[in-house]
Formats: C-alpha cells, sequence, structure tokens
C-alpha cells in the first residue's frame, strides 16, 4: 500500500516513529514532514498530505497532531478526503469498512507508539464493505 504521512510539531515524534513501522512493513511511504520538531501549523501539511492522497486514489493518508482533532478538520474540508481520527483498533476497522476512510488522524498526546501502530494495523486491515455503505458515502460528496 502506498501511504502519504505528515504531522505538526507536537505530532512529529510519533509521525517518524510511524514512518519506520510502515517501511518496516515493506509499504511505500511518503514523509511529507515536517523535517523536525520546531512549530509549524498543522493545516498546512493537511492540505499537502490531502491533495497527494486525492491526486493518487489508491493511496491512503496518515496525519498526526496533538489531539488529532485539528488534522480531522482540516482534512475533511476536502472533496474525496474521508478522514477519521481514531484512538483504538476498532474504529479504524469500522471507519475502513462502512465510511471508506482514505486518512487516519491520530492524536499523539492522547495514544503511545504501541497503541498507534495496533490503530494503524487495523487501518490497513480494513477493507470497504460496499453495499449499503456505499450509498452513504456517496451522499458525503
Amino acid at each position: 500500500m502506498k501511504f502519504f504521512i505528515a504531522s505538526d510539531h507536537a505530532g512529529f515524534e510519533l509521525k517518524e516513529s510511524l514512518v519506520r513501522f510502515l517501511e518496516e512493513m515493506e509499504h511505500e511511504v511518503a514523509n511529507l514532514g515536517p523535517n523536525d520538531d520546531s512549530r509549524v501549523d498543522y493545516p498546512d501539511f493537511a492540505n499537502l498530505l490531502c491533495g497527494k492522497v486525492l491526486a493518487n486514489p489508491k493511496s491512503f493518508g496518515i496525519l498526526v497532531c496533538g489531539s488529532g482533532i485539528g488534522m480531522s478538520i482540516a482534512a475533511n474540508r476536502h472533496k474525496g478526503i474521508r478522514a477519521a481520527l481514531c484512538n483504538e483498533p476498532y474504529g479504524a476497522m469500522m471507519a475502513r469498512a462502512h465510511n471508506d476512510a482514505n486518512v487516519l488522524c491520530l492524536g499523539a498526546r492522547v495514544i503511545g507508539l504501541g497503541m498507534a501502530e495496533c490503530i494503524l494495523q487495523s487501518f490497513i486491515k480494513g477493507e470497504f464493505e460496499g453495499g449499503r455503505h456505499t450509498q452513504r458515502v456517496e451522499k458525503l460528496h
């Protein structure tokens, strides 16, 4: 799978760990920044990532900030992006299965690395069920 990943300063450390985690699982990863934990504005990185996900339809995005809330709000402003803020694995699985989520948002100050890895694994394993959910997802556009 192809992943674009970005964060703000609060999510920098978790983002870097998740890049390594994805690479170890042999996924294609494009780290969109930032390159250090200097203060940045989360909408800039959410907008950059969403543009990349929309330009690469079979790709997915991962956004990390302090709570995950700012990134999810910024990402969901983009038509065609279905960003899900997940704090546990079941939500990540359901975001893929029922909502066809294409961006996973995580809060670095809310979850630890171990939980983030479990959430990401559930997101990766999840597949959109289609069926009755297709009509609902289409209404989002």
